[in-house]
């Protein structure tokens, strides 16, 4: 007789993938184009928030100690919809979340370029607090795009979607800009004029998202409909697992528990950079638009290479890709540091945004891998919802740290960061790419 832990914990091998790559279908090629451009638009708010937070907060507050209370909010923001967002989108398909997120990100965006206006900082925590809530709730994205993508192809699907946004990274800085132009012109903050303009850029994105039919929930359930050569996936799941769905079990499961863990730390370490860095470069003297493009070319690096880190999680499997993006992190957080010169802090950026990359695409597969179309949004949720637990913690810390120690400190915070997941890497077993014993 098994014991009972035993009889209730999942087991998690999948079927195994079939050694014939097969083709992308049309219809499964356009939706991929829709949310790679969506995504691309809705990444801009975010940007913004990363690029002007600790800047605004201490325009309203006057204290850098508190600088990185905008991203701690964002964290707080993501946390909290995260799961709830994945058991609505299990319920109702993925694109009801998509498009409620994006709704919420274009109402954040304006209320924070009121708040410049008025200089109020309880506007500024509301309006970074519904930004936050948006964002998590497009990260369901993620979910959609593993959803179209049999388990031989769902990483390098993932990279498609997710190679999107570099096309968007360049569009922060163009609303900078264009933001620096127009106030000069019409005397207006030019980080209210940013705002201002970025509901224009995320309406599209909206429409894109409309147009995916049928909704890749379905797909995900159907895929022997969609793919031809491709069987029905099927999670083999232990009796009495299916009543058990939830974070309880999705935190008890072994393989999960490892791209928790990798893709938590990572974007925890990210958010802390992100947030300090530009604050580091404004107090030095560079523009707006110079930080702005640091922090696009770190974008550049979360996505340009995604399709790249799909095909390496697919054929030689997300746990090599994982360990991977965990240590590009740990040596982008210690390169930030080590001077003040801009392309150098530019380029610890990039490698950071490259380590987390590895990690975001290989963990989300690994997830999708071992979970249910029925259970996908909430299980991708759990991950969303560590991973904004650890970046509320991280960016508080990092601006006291910054405040008394200096950016050094926060460069070795972050290496170290990077070091917890390693105690739980040998966890995944996996056999073959996207099989687990």
């Amino acid at each position: 007789m098994p014991q009972e832990n035993e009889m209730n914990e999942p087991k998690v091998k999948t079927e195994k993938a079939s050694s014939n790559i097969p083709p992308i279908p049309r219809l499964i090629m356009k939706n991929t184009v829709f949310f790679a451009l969506a995504q691309a638009l809705q990444g801009v708010g975010m940007q913004l928030a990363v690029t002007f937070s600790a800047i605004m907060v201490i325009r309203l507050l006057g204290n850098a100690s508190l600088a990185g209370l905008g991203g701690g909010i964002l964290g707080i923001s993501r946390f909290a919809v995260a799961y709830p967002m994945g058991k609505l989108t299990d319920v109702y398909g993925r694109k009801p979340g998509m498009l409620i997120g994006l709704l919420m990100t274009t109402s954040g965006s304006i209320v924070l370029g009121i708040c410049m206006t008025m200089l109020s900082f309880p506007l500024f925590v509301i309006g970074i607090l519904i930004l936050g809530l948006g964002v998590g709730a497009v990260m369901q994205l993620r979910v959609a795009a593993a959803d179209m993508y049999p388990v031989s192809r769902r990483a390098e699907g993932l990279g498609y979607v997710l190679t999107g946004s570099v096309i968007g990274a360049f569009g922060a800085p163009i609303l900078v800009a264009l933001g620096e132009i127009l106030s000069k012109e019409y005397s207006y903050d030019p980080i209210t004029i940013s705002w201002g303009l970025t509901p224009v850029v995320l309406l599209p994105a909206l429409i894109f998202i409309l147009l995916v039919r049928p909704d890749p929930k379905f797909i995900a359930m159907n895929l022997e409909k969609f793919w031809e050569g491709v069987t029905a996936e099927k999670i083999i799941q232990q009796k009495g697992a299916e009543s058990n769905t939830g974070i309880k079990r999705f935190l008890k499961d072994k393989n999960k528990q490892v791209a928790f863990s990798c893709y938590g730390a990572a974007q925890g370490t990210m958010a802390m950079m992100m947030v300090m860095t530009p604050l580091v470069l404004s107090e030095s003297g560079y523009s707006l638009s110079s930080i702005s493009l640091t922090v696009s070319l770190h974008v550049f690096g979360m996505f340009a290479f995604s399709v790249p880190m799909g095909r390496l999680s697919d054929r030689i499997g997300r746990k090599p890709v994982l360990g991977a993006g965990v240590i590009l992190v740990a040596i982008g957080s210690c390169l930030v540091p080590l001077t003040d010169q801009y392309w150098i802090i530019t380029f610890g950026l990039f490698i950071i945004g490259l380590g987390w990359s590895g990690t975001n695409v290989a963990s989300t597969a690994l997830i999708a891998d071992t979970s249910d179309p029925e259970e996908r949004g909430r299980a991708i949720g759990t991950n969303d919802s560590v991973a904004s637990a650890v970046s509320i913690v991280t960016p508080l810390v990092g601006g006291i740290v910054v405040e008394y120690l200096g950016l050094v400190a926060v460069g070795l915070l972050g290496g170290a960061i990077m070091l917890l997941p390693l105690i739980l890497y040998p966890r995944l077993k996996e056999s073959s790419p996207g099989v687990y014993a």
